[in-house]
This record gives structure tokens, sequence and C-alpha cells, in this order.
């Protein structure tokens, strides 16, 4: 029972923006960070798309549209202070989650044609159009959209007005004599016979293509004050966790693997992080399935790369990891292993056998947060005898963001560093979105 729904923010004012408004190009962050507020934990909220954000709630079937309306008229006060509601409006759509993602991909002109009644071309879902002062169904398909017209014309036609007279009975008739036969009227074969009138059919419409299953979260150095690289994440993450089964998770790790090698051609900077799944790494048939990857990536860019394995167990087996390390030590400059435990037991590793650990922050509440983070770093002894550095995902807000910085923390990323992105980050240059976001 999971309720899935993309938002998608239209802009409807018109003319130049006035003193106080958030610039178009800043509203996305703005939007982000006012969503991320206010859908908290367990619901998940993450942006897809350009002004597009998926909702998540597992506990409900559907979202309720007049939460959401409530979030629309405090958003636009956000974005647009002093100005009269109307501003902006929201458009809401549940579904499944390949529709949802699809969704995602409209354009503002799709979106447009949605408001006004036409549907889309994509798969039929729960769409409202939410304003500060109203929600409204409306219809998704094209096939939809036709019905909904034909009800709304019929609802609009006034009632004809109802006569009643008296019945009086018919006088009688002579039997009518039979009709003669019409006379046969040849035509020219020039001209084509009588018929109903054609009818055009509608232009086929096809449906836009969907997002990647893949993007990119920006790795921050807290020390030097800059990004040097980009993880490859999964979007699917954003709505509820990655599935349990290895198949599943291997089958995701072989589309990261290729999108990585198509993005290393057209991102010349920094750091490429690539996930493995740990268990899938001691499985003959699953190590097969990554060599056939592997073994077209290009050499020159094996210094760029960094293997980083989740899913690894507290009480990971030293011998493992050293076998991980041997099989990737080829494409691979780096390895990094993820944890979910603050308390992993660095002290029983070897020297230089891993580069990174990464703790994954997963409490539902800040303060459970900062309490991981607070742990992980009461050890920050432990990891600099062995060499190891730390670094700390998904995290979430300037507090937590903060924390890592007070604790001497290396690495960041997570959704206060940088949204899901389309591409790796191209540059040094910048700030973590959530101070990027203060600044504003």
């Amino acid at each position: 029972m999971t309720a899935i729904a993309c938002l998608r923010i239209l802009f409807t004012a018109d003319g130049e923006s006035r003193p106080g408004d958030i610039p178009k190009h800043k509203a996305q962050g703005v939007a982000d960070a006012f969503l991320k507020a206010r859908w908290r934990a367990p619901r998940k909220c993450g942006a897809v798309a350009p002004l597009a954000f998926v909702l998540a709630d597992h506990n409900v079937e559907h979202l309720d549209p007049t939460e959401v309306q409530g979030l629309a008229g405090e958003l636009e006060k956000v974005l647009f202070p002093g100005r009269p509601i109307g501003q902006i409006a929201l458009m809401t759509f549940e579904g499944d989650e390949s529709a949802v993602l699809n969704f995602a991909a409209l354009s503002q002109k799709e979106l447009a044609g949605l408001m006004a009644g036409e549907g889309y071309a994509g798969e039929p879902g729960r769409i409202h159009m939410i304003t500060a002062d109203s929600v409204e169904p409306m219809p998704s398909t094209r096939e939809e959209a036709a019905a909904y017209a034909v009800e709304k014309a019929k609802a609009a036609e006034p009632a004809a007005p109802v006569s009643v007279a008296p019945i009086v009975a018919p006088p009688a008739k002579p039997a009518a004599p039979a009709p003669e036969a019409p006379p046969i009227i040849a035509h020219a074969k020039s001209d084509p016979p009588p018929g109903p009138a054609m009818v055009k059919a509608p232009a086929k419409v096809e449906a836009p293509p969907p997002p990647a299953e893949t993007g990119w979260w920006g790795i921050y150095d807290l020390a030097e004050g800059a990004f040097v690289g980009s993880k490859m994440g999964m979007r699917a993450d954003l709505i509820g966790p990655p599935p349990e089964d290895d198949a599943k998770l291997l089958k995701r790790d072989l589309i990261a693997l290729t999108d990585v090698q198509a993005a290393l051609k057209l991102a010349p900077f920094g750091e490429i992080q690539v996930p493995f799944g740990f268990w899938n790494l001691t499985t003959p048939s699953s190590q097969d399935a990554y060599k056939s990857r592997l073994s077209r990536y290009p050499l020159d860019h094996q210094p760029r790369l960094t293997a980083t394995i989740y899913c690894t167990p507290r009480e990971a087996s030293i011998g493992m990891l050293q076998q991980m390390r041997a099989f990737l030590k080829g494409s691979f400059a780096r390895m990094d292993v993820q944890v979910a435990d603050p308390t992993f037991p660095i002290q029983g590793m070897p020297p230089e056998l891993v580069d990174t650990i990464t703790l994954v922050l997963n409490g539902e509440t800040e303060h459970d947060r900062l309490k991981q983070i607070l742990k992980f770093v009461e050890r920050k002894g432990g990891y600099t005898a062995k060499g190891v550095a730390q670094a700390i995902a998904n995290v979430s807000s300037a507090v937590e963001l903060e924390a890592c910085r007070a604790g001497g923390i290396v690495r960041v990323q997570g959704p206060a560093v940088t949204d899901l992105m389309d591409k790796p980050v191209a540059a040094a240059e910048g700030a973590p979105l959530a101070l990027a976001q203060s600044a504003a």
C-alpha cells in the first residue's frame, strides 16, 4: 500500500518578475527545500526533473489532494510574497512507478494541455490540478479527455422545453399505393458514389521518452570546500527503498555500469563512483555479468573510477573484501565500502584494503541521523590509524551538513549537497545546495 505521485509546478503568472519574487531559475532549489521541510519522513520526496518532484507515502493508497493544496498555497507565498493567489499551479499524477517517472518528463507545453483538459499520450493515472483555492480532477489520457469533453458539453446544453398537448386519435386514411422505384441515375466513372463523409483519423501522438533510470549525486569535499566528483544513483530510490532480491539489484548495477560508460565520454571532471552490491560481488554468475560490462570500459579512465560497495554487512568477511578488491582493481583505482552502522568495526580491517568507508544515514528523524553522525565521528581515530577516509551519504539537511563538517568528515553527498542530477558535476566550483539556499 503505497501512494506515489509526481508533483509538477506550472508558472501561470504573466509579465516580468516583481521585487521580492523568487527568480524562476532558483525556483527548483527553493521548492525542493520547501517540500523536504513539509513532506516529512517516513514519507519520501525528491526532485526527478526540472520543477518535477516525486512524493511517496507508504501508509496510504492515495494522496490527499487537499493536503497538496495546502502545500500549493504555502509554496506560492514563498515564491511570490505579496502577490494575489494564482501565480502557480501544482499538478499531481498518481500511478505506478514507471508512469510517475514518465509524467515527470512532460514538457510545460504538454502540462498546459493537461490543464486545458486535453489529456496526454502517456499512461493513465489519477490527475489533480491544484491551485491555492481549488482542487480539480482532470482527465489523463486522450480517450478520457474526449469523454470528459462530451460530458462537459452535455452538461452545458440547456434543457429542451417540454410541451404537453391532448392526445387525439388520427383520422383513418385510405391505404397508400405502393411507391414507384426511384429512377436509376448513372454516374460518371470520375464521380465517387454518394456515401458517408470520410472522417480523418487523428494524428498519432508519440509518448515522450521516459527519463533515465539513473542520476548523479554530487560529492563535496568539506576540507577543500569544492566538488570532487559524482556518484551514480537510481531514481527509483527517491520513491521507495531499493529491492532486497540480489537478482534485481544486479540488474540495477548493470544499468548503472552502462550509463557510467556513456557518461565518461561527456564528463571529463572529477571522480566517478559506481555502485556494486556486496553479495553479488561474491557470486560467480554475477561476477561474470559485471565482467562483461567492465570489459568495455576504457583503461585511460581507470584513475577516475571508484567502486562503491553497498549493502555491506557489519561483520563483513575480510577475505571477501580482499577478493572484491582483487576483482575490481583492473577497472577501478579506489574501493569505497558503504555501511549502515556507524559503529562498523574498522579496527579489524587490514590497512589499505579499502580507501573509504561511507556511512549511509538512515534514521527517520533528524535527531536519529545526528546521533548516527556523532557515533561515526567518535571513531575517527581508528579510521586515521588504518589510513581510511570517512564519508557520509544521504545527508538531507543543513544541520546534518554542519554536523559532518564539525566532526571532520571529509566527503559528503545527498539531498543537502545536490539534487539527483541528470549529469555528473562539471566543475569544482559551487557550494552544497543547503548552503546555497540559505545564502540566497
